[in-house]
């Protein structure tokens, strides 16, 4: 199995801030407060997670073939 990327740039779709965040490696996260505007983020419909929808890698058990949830 290869290893899995845990850390993700999630970009902010209401300012265009960018932060690197540690992903969980057994769970998804579905919300996100962005620090530099506050708007508290959500999975786009289909993706599991705010890594998924937002960030420049997908969550590790995206990335592990463990599906989301």
């Amino acid at each position: 199995m290869p290893e899995l990327t845990t850390v993700s740039v999630i970009t902010c779709p209401a300012c265009g801030n960018q932060h690197a965040e540690e992903m969980p490696a057994d769970a998804c996260r579905y919300f996100y407060e962005c620090p530099s505007c506050h708007t508290v983020l959500k999975p786009k419909a289909g993706d599991c997670c705010v890594f998924c929808s937002y960030g420049t890698v997908k969550c590790p058990p995206i990335q592990g073939g463990t599906g989301g949830g």
